[in-house]
């Protein structure tokens, strides 16, 4: 559980509620005193800010510093609407940085070792975040950024990296490409950081296993400074995350109830010492739970649960809501499964259809396989679907966030 002081929460109130054009808005326009918030009940009760809020906030509607103080911006992808700008001061770059290097710390890396870094660089916070972190550290950074898999492994083989940070889809593409070119035995990797998306426990294994390394998931967004927010530690029981920098609450979705420890809800985040672009109550539309006690790895950093899923990434079908923690139960369920698959969906003679395709183990009888996906989806999920079994590599690879759901229906 997170011990919060609450005098300090209340100063990161004040603080955006005197500096943040964004909250004074926001709170003249919901009849909200700040000086009447004295109690953690209070502050509870206090409206939450989103990310489709942050959007009409574009350009640096966020901005709570003066000009000269902004030494760097950052952004969301904006795909859906306008992008979200996140501008950062020295402070801002800094603390996040530190943050970083606990990341690492708690993975057990050290100044010694070698840290691959191949996630994005640019208005993206996921490159520069790990190195930056990686340099707090006083480990070797190798920023080889996204793609360009001949350079990555002829770096890795040369410079003898021992850290591999990408997303899981692009760590399983490497560890696909070392095996398939038999050269694991020049690979010299301990560790991996994976981030940006989620991945189920089959997709977590197998990488573990193709590049014999441990692996640890790491938490973050651009809107609260980027990944490095949270780490799983040696234990690999949830993820430790930076108290004295954030406050944690999960919530009801639905209601916006403040759950106990323990219950999964939404996670939103309180930024403590934010300067350039201070968040309060911000809705992530993460789906995890707080985890009560203490971690057997003895850190005092409270944990929250890996993230099962978003509250906007459910998809609907013959009625039904699906979350992709659903599915990847199913794959982790059903013998003779790999851990990649791929969702349609699409509406045909008035009603919807769902097709699976997934990959299949080598040895595997592929329709038996299907078979068992189908009977297993409508005991677990309660609808009918089809099943597309495919060999090993048979659905694209990505050097980014594979796309998983494809749905053909009009809005």
């Amino acid at each position: 559980m997170q011990n919060i002081d609450f005098a300090e929460l209340k100063s990161a109130l004040d603080y955006a509620a005197n500096n943040s054009s964004f909250y004074k808005k926001l709170y003249a326009e919901q009849n909200v005193n700040v000086d009447t918030v004295k109690t953690i009940e209070d502050f509870q009760s206090l409206p939450f800010s989103d990310k489709y809020d942050l959007r009409n906030a574009y350009p640096l509607g966020l901005q709570a510093v003066p000009d000269e103080k902004v030494v760097r911006i950052h952004s969301s992808s904006g795909t859906t609407g306008n992008p979200v700008i996140i501008p950062y001061t020295a402070n801002d770059v800094d603390a996040w940085a530190t943050m970083f290097a606990r990341c690492y710390e708690t993975a057990g890396i050290t100044n010694l070792d070698r840290i691959q870094i191949t996630p994005g660089y640019g208005l993206w916070t996921a490159g520069i975040g790990f190195q930056a972190g990686c340099e707090k550290l006083g480990a070797m950074a190798i920023p080889v950024g996204p793609g360009n898999t001949e350079k990555q492994l002829q770096l890795m083989q040369d410079l003898g990296s021992t850290v591999l940070c990408a997303t899981s889809s692009y760590a399983l593409l490497l560890s696909e490409e070392i095996n398939k070119r038999g050269i694991r035995d020049k690979i010299k990797l301990k560790k991996g950081v994976i981030g940006s998306e989620r991945w189920g426990d089959l997709m977590r294994a197998r990488i573990a296993e193709d590049l014999g390394i441990e692996l640890f998931d790491i938490y973050g967004l651009t809107e609260i400074y980027g990944p490095g927010i949270a780490i799983d530690c040696e234990c690999h029981d949830g993820m430790h995350y930076w108290d004295d920098y954030f406050y944690f609450e999960i919530i009801d979705p639905a209601t916006g109830k403040v759950l106990p420890d323990g219950e999964v809800g939404e996670l939103v985040i309180t930024t403590l010492k934010k300067e350039a672009a201070p968040l309060i109550r911000y809705r992530t539309h993460d789906l995890t739970r707080i985890i009560p006690g203490k971690c057997p790895c003895g850190s005092s950093y409270p944990r929250i649960d890996r993230i099962i899923g978003r509250t906007d990434d459910m998809i609907k079908v013959k009625g039904v809501n699906i979350f992709p923690g659903q599915i990847e139960d199913i794959i982790k369920s059903v013998p003779g499964l790999s851990s990649e698959y791929q969702i349609v969906i699409a509406h045909t003679d008035g009603k919807d259809t769902m097709t699976m395709r997934v990959e299949v183990e080598p040895g595997a009888d592929k329709d038996t396989v299907a078979a068992g996906v189908i009977t297993t989806f409508k005991a677990k999920i309660g609808i009918k679907i089809d099943c597309e079994a495919l060999d090993i590599g048979g659905l694209p690879r990505s050097e980014k966030k594979s796309k998983r759901v494809f749905d053909y229906r009009e809005d």
